[in-house]
């Protein structure tokens, strides 16, 4: 892994936009640091999934996951889409798709695999 090697003679728009860059992705760790909300973006990591599975993965009501998933799509993290009365969500772009396979790989593949 490259690290950037940041020194006192760093150009002010580089540094600005790294900072920028910073600020989204503290922005993402910041969603990403509930417990609810990282399961749901693991369980959507394997596929699109309807609000009805996620209740039934999550032993959770209706209510609760619904207002989990309301801020992971105000964070942009995950998209909707309604096919009648079903609404089903996936994961919206490869930055989230990405920080999620890796978190998966490394918290939830065995278990997941496990249960199967």
């Amino acid at each position: 892994m490259n690290l950037p090697v940041l020194n006192k003679d760093i150009d002010q728009d580089e540094f600005d936009a790294l900072v920028e860059q910073a600020r989204k992705a503290s922005d993402l760790l910041k969603a990403l640091s509930h417990e609810v909300r990282l399961l749901i973006l693991c369980l959507l990591s394997e596929g699109e999934k309807s609000v009805s599975e996620l209740e039934e993965v999550l032993s959770m009501p209706q209510a609760a996951v619904s207002q989990q998933l309301a801020r992971l799509r105000l964070e942009g993290l995950v998209r909707s889409r309604r096919e009648g009365r079903m609404i089903y969500y996936s994961l919206e772009n490869k930055e989230v798709s990405s920080i999620v396979a890796t978190l998966y790989d490394l918290f939830c593949k065995d278990v997941r695999q496990a249960a199967e």
